[in-house]
């Protein structure tokens, strides 16, 4: 359970900042809607008050940077567990730096956030500082924390051992579920899981909203001693990033968001978007996924064995045999490296493999290597085990933290909601793609908390400075047209495409768009409208 510190006077002193980062990895990758070692999903609640910025009147953190490894520094920064009593219960946030490279130069600190949601900056930021532009490493010290509620960061906490957390997901199907039995053992599973949580973190839960993120950032913008925020934020980072741009227009210096989606589709939706239709599927990520799926499948076909394994030899022979495979894992798991694989953890493990096309910073990912992988998987579905072999369990990532942030942040269908149509349509609409994402949906319709400070918008108010939205065309995540839909929303807002593949630009390098952002962020010089650049490797090139 997470410890809530009481009021804390003057006199306190300041926290004595962790020796490292890195504790609490299962936190970082669990729940990637659209982001990770394993994806899962962002859904919500109902909730549709519009919050304000709360007075500005929090004592301001004080950091005592220590060497944490590798460069960087770290520390612990209180703030209030509620920003409408500021002086009142506190919880820490665990911080990151890596101090700029050219000291004499340096302009200020920017604040990086990677998304998930409740992906941990302090395990994120070490592992993707190499593809942060050189010039901006030189002249900014790059700082990342780990949300509220995440890492080590006041983390939610809904089991005493990760053990009784995987005997209740233990019974739910990997990926998605299929069939009325799976169906009821999900929605039965993730009630369960709410109550638990609910159970366990009563004074945490009501205030893990966005908003409260972006209050919390403020404070430590402060705190480094900045005038105006320089942030980068990457697929949920960016949503983090729009809603601080709105909370607090005049403190916006410079402000990447890399991914974005359309803030209204992922807050409440459209009309009576939020009652009949959940927060990933609102914003098209099966849609997404599904084209970006058929164009790897395309291109793999295309590439030949030698570049991608899983190739049949054309395109069209290429989707057909994953058709077929996936069709042959429905009918009989396979076991591959001690781990069963199902139609549904197949279908999880292509769509995370489908956000870096090569491999980058110390993930050795990418497009060539999930044609390995899926052609393993194919291997493995011709020397199928006899009848009746028990399978080992499917390992769970916990989405305990990144459930707590989304559903009480973005409006989703309640439990009395229909599911299985839902995701037949996405089905209908995206292919095999659809039901993941309808079911991820799902996981939130029984969330019993509320975030009342939640921000519904309004998404344009004039900013000090113009905002930068940076966007592949071909994002499996967050649809292109939800950066389409964030740069019109801003008030102030300039779009640079990438007309490439992946999600982010930041995980998927182009030298051209690199440019611009070093630009922008240093002299703040925005590229010219209707900019288009290439990315720097296409896919199956490294």
């Amino acid at each position: 359970m997470t410890r809530i510190s009481p009021p804390t006077g003057p006199a306190a002193g300041p926290r004595r900042p962790r020796a490292s980062r890195t504790t609490n990895r299962r936190a970082a990758a669990s729940w990637r809607p659209v982001a990770g070692a394993a994806a899962a999903a962002l859904l919500a609640v109902v909730c549709p008050t519009t919050a304000v910025a709360a007075p500005d009147t929090a004592p301001v953190p004080r950091l005592a940077w220590a060497a944490c490894g590798d460069g960087f520094e770290c520390a612990t920064a209180r703030v209030p567990l509620d920003h409408h009593d500021p002086r009142g219960a506190g919880i820490d946030l665990a911080v990151i730096r890596h101090p700029a490279d050219d000291q004499a130069h340096r302009i200020g600190s920017l604040f990086y956030n990677p998304g998930g949601p409740a992906v941990a900056g302090t395990v994120a930021l070490p592992m993707m500082l190499g593809q942060f532009p050189e010039e901006v490493r030189q002249r900014f010290d790059i700082v990342s924390f780990d949300p509220r509620g995440t890492g080590g960061s006041a983390p939610v906490q809904c089991f005493d051992k990760p053990a009784d957390e995987q005997a209740l997901l233990a019974g739910t199907a990997a990926g998605y579920p299929e069939g009325t039995e799976q169906q009821n053992a999900w929605a039965e599973a993730y009630r369960r899981l709410a109550r638990q949580c609910a159970a366990r973190n009563p004074a945490l839960l009501p205030h893990i909203s966005t908003a409260n993120v972006a209050r919390d950032m403020d404070l430590l913008r402060q705190a480094v001693g900045d005038r105006q925020l320089s942030y980068l934020g990457t697929s949920y980072g960016s949503y983090l990033g729009a809603t601080y741009a709105n909370l607090f227009p005049g403190r916006v210096r410079a402000m990447v968001l890399d991914s974005a989606p359309d803030p209204v589709a992922w807050s409440t939706g459209r009309g009576d978007q939020a009652a009949t239709t959940g927060t990933l599927l609102r914003n098209g990520s099966d849609v997404a996924a599904g084209r970006v799926l058929d164009a790897f499948l395309d291109q793999c076909g295309q590439a030949g064995t030698r570049t991608c394994a899983f190739s049949a030899g054309t395109a069209a022979a290429t989707r057909a045999r994953y058709g077929e495979l996936l069709q042959r894992l429905r009918t009989r798991p396979v076991v591959v490296g001690g781990a069963t694989v199902t139609a549904g953890s197949a279908v999880e493990a292509t769509i995370t493999s489908l956000y870096a096309t090569n491999p980058v910073g110390k993930l050795s990912i990418g497009w060539s290597r999930l044609g390995t992988g899926l052609q393993t998987f194919w291997t493995a579905t011709e020397t199928l085990s006899a009848p009746g072999t028990p399978l080992p369990p499917v390992p769970r990532q916990s989405p305990d933290q990144a459930l707590a942030l989304v559903c009480s942040d973005s409006t989703n269908p309640t439990a009395r909601a229909d599911y299985p149509a839902l995701a037949a349509s996405a089905r209908a609409r995206s292919g095999e793609a659809g039901p993941y994402f309808a079911w991820a949906d799902e996981r939130c319709a029984d969330w019993p908390a509320r975030d009342r400070d939640r921000y519904d918008g309004p998404w344009n108010r004039p900013t000090a400075r113009p905002v930068l939205v940076v966007a592949n065309t071909g994002d499996p995540a967050m649809p292109y047209e939800g950066s389409r839909a964030m740069a019109r929303s801003l008030a102030r807002a300039r779009l640079l495409t990438v007309d490439g593949y992946g999600h982010t630009v930041l995980a998927n390098p182009s030298d051209c768009a690199a440019e611009h952002e070093t630009r922008y962020l240093i002299d703040g010089i925005l590229p010219t409208p209707g900019t288009v650049c290439a990315p720097t490797k296409p896919p199956f090139s490294g």
